[in-house]
């Protein structure tokens, strides 16, 4: 945290704010305080307003009501760059990059300079691009090309970009969302850097555990309301979760194991690609969640996108129900039951310009939804419309275009497709990313309900909390290999990070290291 305690003047202030849409109100009576030198974070679940507020001090909507100061001054922004002219930038959580430009480029995009007028002085852009890189100490080539880039380095750009203006206010918007833990670090180090008198950070993000870590104070806001704000040293973290949602919310449940009578729903054997995935092997009983952990890149999605044929295999058997399966494609995992749910949902699970019923009937229409080449779309929509009631998907019609609902919402939408197709297993590749405590406190319950169900489950997740509390096994990896597959009662984050930063050829795991049941040692001895 920075050294906040003196630095008690008002940096930034909004006051009595007001905001609505045509039939929504966004912000009501908003009130927000950043202090000079403070990392200030600002929490809520989706649709609480910190979109909202953002677009306001961004220059990107206006007012209806309330006023802005910025350093004791008003403050009205009459767009996005008269914001930035003022002091204040922001990061938002979709990236705002140009693929096939360079970093300089991408940096100093509109204000690039010039030899006369027309020339572009390539030499001093770049020499402007790495003076600033090495000033943040941010190891980026200017030269490079945005889209050949890291995911990492790409936030890393939008971040040099942002502060290439000298800004007092920086906002950022889930800026870790993709980030792993060496990386949020860097970040930090960054920010910290960046916090002086008569400068001030607004942090949005989901993960408690970061905000701890990195923020002086936290505002909490519900319903487009101002609730209060908290020292973060004394806050604790169950206290701000409570006052997001409107009520307690136990956050240290955690499942008993499966039993080992349960049958054997899906087996994988020596599955291998030929650029990362070395003889994983592990299997999944009925009504189970087998959460899988590692470091980033450790083989987890890669293990998933080989199992449903999105990735081409060199080896290994799947059996399903006792019977070797061969799968070739995500179309024919689906004819299976299995339920590939991508990280990415945007990109590759949903259609975000088609409405919700659409989304929602997407993997079952031929199946379910069609009779003679035409759409049954009376059964389409009462399947919809079941699916949204069971869910709690928040969406004012059926009709609704699906880009228009928030984050949770949509992770719901593309769950409710997978259940309408009926699947036996449905795998989960980081299923609550970018959404808020309540969202996942109802995803979470939906997982439950569907192993009550008989569904069996597979969940990747980055947020070790989220495995250790949702998970009856664990299978941890490194370096495309399983290292060790924990029950729930030896699953704790030593024990993953143990065995997540372990090489594979430091531990030659037997059957019994892996976590295997003796009958199922015995059957492959």
């Amino acid at each position: 945290m920075s050294e906040v305690a003196t630095m008690t003047e008002p940096l930034l202030e909004v006051e009595g704010v007001d905001k609505s849409f045509p039939g929504v109100r966004a912000l009501h009576d908003m009130r927000l305080e950043l202090r000079s030198g403070e990392v200030l974070a600002l929490v809520g679940e989706n649709g609480a307003g910190k979109s909202t507020l953002m677009k306001l001090l961004s220059g990107i909507h206006t007012a209806d009501a309330g006023h802005f100061r910025l350093g004791g001054e008003p403050y009205r922004p009459a767009g996005p760059r008269h914001a930035l002219e003022l002091g204040i930038s922001i990061i938002h959580q979709e990236f705002n990059l140009v693929p096939h430009l360079t970093v300089a480029q991408n940096i100093f995009i509109g204000r690039e300079p010039r030899r006369g007028r027309l020339l572009l002085d390539e030499r001093k852009l770049n020499a402007d691009a790495a003076e600033l890189l090495d000033r943040l100490h941010l190891r980026l080539d200017p030269r490079a090309v945005v889209g050949e880039l890291t995911v990492a380095n790409q936030q890393m750009v939008e971040i040099a970009k942002a502060l290439s203006y000298d800004p007092r206010v920086l906002i950022m918007d889930e800026p870790t969302a993709a980030l792993n833990d060496a990386e949020v670090a860097t970040l930090h180090e960054l920010i910290r850097r960046f916090v002086r008198p008569g400068t001030g950070v607004i942090y949005i993000s989901h993960r408690m555990e970061e905000i701890k870590r990195i923020a002086d104070r936290v505002t909490v806001i519900r319903d487009g309301e101002y609730i209060d704000t908290l020292d973060m040293a004394t806050a604790a973290t169950p206290d701000i979760i409570a006052l997001m949602v409107g009520r307690a919310i136990d956050t240290e449940a955690r499942p008993e194991g499966v039993r080992a009578d349960r049958e054997v729903v899906l087996r994988v054997d020596g599955l291998r690609t030929r650029d990362l995935l070395k003889d994983v092997s592990f299997d999944l009983r009925q009504g189970e969640i087998l959460g899988f952990a590692g470091l980033m890149g450790a083989g987890r999605t890669e293990v998933a996108r080989a199992l449903v044929g999105a990735d081409k295999t060199e080896a290994g058997t799947v059996t399903l129900h006792g019977k070797p399966v061969r799968i070739g494609n995500p179309a024919d995992a689906a004819k299976l039951g299995i339920g590939y749910l991508s990280e990415d949902r945007k990109r590759f699970g949903l259609l975000l310009d088609q409405d919700v019923k659409a989304n929602i009937a997407l993997s079952a229409l031929r199946d379910q939804f069609t009779r003679a080449g035409f759409v049954r779309d009376g059964a389409l929509r009462a399947t919809a419309g079941r699916y949204i009631g069971a869910l709690r998907i928040k969406t004012p019609s059926l009709d609704q275009t699906t880009k228009n609902l928030s984050g949770g919402n949509q992770q719901k939408v593309v769950i409710a497709k997978w259940l309408a197709k009926d699947c036996d297993v449905l795998i989960f590749d980081e299923p609550t990313r970018g959404i808020d405590v309540g969202a996942k406190e109802e995803i979470y319950q939906l997982l439950r309900e569907l192993t009550g169900q008989g569904k069996s489950i597979i969940m990747i997740s980055s947020e070790l909390p989220e495995i250790l509390r949702m998970s009856h096994r664990v299978v941890v990896m490194s370096e495309g290999r399983v290292t060790r597959v924990l029950d729930a009662a030896e699953a704790t984050q030593e024990n993953i990070m143990h065995y997540a930063t372990l090489r594979p050829d430091e531990n030659p795991a037997d059957a019994a290291e892996l976590g295997l049941a003796p009958e199922e040692k015995a059957g492959r001895s």
